[in-house]
């Protein structure tokens, strides 16, 4: 470490590490900035500043969810947020002014949040929530480690210099705002996008106007589908893919409307009778596999009310594989929301969801393979109409094996399967999606929309 400016002053800050282990590898922000931080105050402060980040955004999106939009946005805020932090500890080691990170890595994200339509308000607020309960960390830091004589000098300096950081990074990032909107606002794109969502939130709107600037006939049927991947930079590739998969749900013509980094939206017109398919299902899994893309798809519905109810639903589904990610289940390239709708609806309120499995179950809940076993087993008898043959085909188990897993798991129950029937299975059929996210009791902050 370089012995540098103030380290006699504010040795504390070298006795600064995370509470679990921090990859340094692992890093959102560009590798240099974290190399160069290291060098000047030392790998541990480094990674308490990493961990420090990470609930930090937590936290920014705990109370301006708009902020989010998918993982890559949130990696991409993840980024930003990280080089604000580290650069933060620098100054205050270092003890001299900083002005504010304005790299790409911490003002990319302005533009992407022009381009979504967030105020500039919400922007700002996300700002103030990360200042202070970044400020509120290091304070907490200073009064452990710093000597009580000097405590309260350094505590004031401390404030005093987050506070000015901040303030400039503010500035900074209200100047690029401004810069990038208006420039948008001018953009084709941006009159597609303002057109696009002022039709989902239900405004009244000129159909043939709108369908001439979009390109796109909404006077028509339509699919919706909403396609996400983990890379910020996957704009192009979402694009073709996601053209590629409604053309395989038979759509002649297709619009495209990017949502946040690693997300889009698109809709296609289809068939009304839903015949004439150019591809099958098992094409359309292929192709996103292949690509590891996932996309939700939404039911067909005519007009403008059929073009919003889709997207709605395309957005269901997603969040029901965002959903099952959260509990370690295997992600699906596609999704239908047709096959998912149920365990949507029922997980609308995923804490009352959770609340419910709980009660149902009982002592199926308890975690282990066991356990497992004979939930999924339940699940399907149930399904099955109660086929023993049927089951042991699904589940590749002999007919005993079934025989033997609905009996214990009746006994774990402690009541006869016909009793609320309706409820058992439905209470399996979350558990199977989701996994600990309704067998144990958890909090999840929601996903924006479009």
């Amino acid at each position: 470490m370089t012995q540098t400016g103030r380290w006699p002053r504010r040795t504390w800050l070298a006795r600064l590490g995370p509470h679990r282990e921090v990859d340094l590898d692992q890093a959102a922000c560009p590798r240099e900035i974290i190399e160069d931080a290291v060098a000047r105050v030392g790998a541990d402060p480094v990674r308490w500043a990493m961990e420090l980040s990470s609930a930090v955004v937590g936290r920014i999106l705990g109370e301006v969810p708009a902020l989010g939009g998918g993982s890559a946005a949130v990696e991409m805020l993840r980024a930003g947020n990280e080089v604000t932090t580290v650069r933060a500890l620098v100054a205050l080691v270092e003890g001299q002014a900083a002005g504010p990170p304005t790299g790409e890595a911490t003002l990319v994200g302005i533009r992407e949040f022009v381009h979504r339509g967030i105020p500039l308000e919400q922007v700002l607020h996300g700002v103030r929530v990360g200042h202070a309960a970044t400020t509120e960390a290091f304070l907490r830091a200073c009064v452990e480690l710093v000597d009580p004589r000097a405590r309260v000098d350094e505590v004031t300096a401390i404030s005093r210099e987050l506070f000015s950081y901040v303030d400039d990074l503010s500035d900074a990032m209200i100047r690029a705002y401004l810069v990038e909107h208006e420039v948008w606002s001018t953009s084709a794109a941006a009159a597609r996008a303002d057109i696009v969502r002022s039709l989902l939130s239900g405004a009244a709107a000129d159909v043939g106007e709108a369908s001439r600037v979009l390109g796109y006939d909404l006077r028509r049927t339509h699919e919706a589908v909403v396609v996400w991947s983990d890379s910020a930079n996957d704009g192009p590739r979402l694009r073709a893919a996601a053209i590629e998969v409604l053309r395989a749900r038979g759509a002649t013509t297709t619009l495209v409307v990017p949502v946040a980094s690693g997300r889009l939206c698109a809709w296609g017109t289809v068939p009304r009778d839903g015949a004439r398919r150019t591809g099958s299902w098992e094409t359309v899994v292929q192709t996103l596999s292949s690509q590891r893309i996932q996309a939700a798809f939404g039911t067909s519905g005519d007009g403008v009310a059929g073009f919003r109810r889709s997207h709605r639903e395309a957005e269901r589904g997603e969040r029901v594989e965002q959903l099952r990610r959260e509990a370690g289940r295997a992600p699906r390239p596609a999704t239908a929301y047709g096959d998912v709708a149920a365990v949507a609806l029922l997980a609308t309120d995923l804490d009352a969801a959770g609340e419910f499995v709980r009660r149902e179950l009982g002592g199926l809940c308890v975690r282990g393979a066991p356990m497992e076993a004979l939930r999924t087993t339940l699940y399907h008898y149930l399904g099955a109409e109660r086929s023993l043959v049927e089951v042991a085909r699904r589940l590749n188990v002999a007919r005993g094996t079934v025989t033997y897993r609905v009996k214990r798991a009746q006994e774990v129950l402690g009541h006869d399967l016909d009793d609320r029937r309706f409820a058992l299975h439905a209470a399996l059929a979350l558990a199977e999606e989701f996994g600990d996210a309704v067998l144990l009791p958890r909090q999840t902050n929601g996903r924006p929309g479009f």
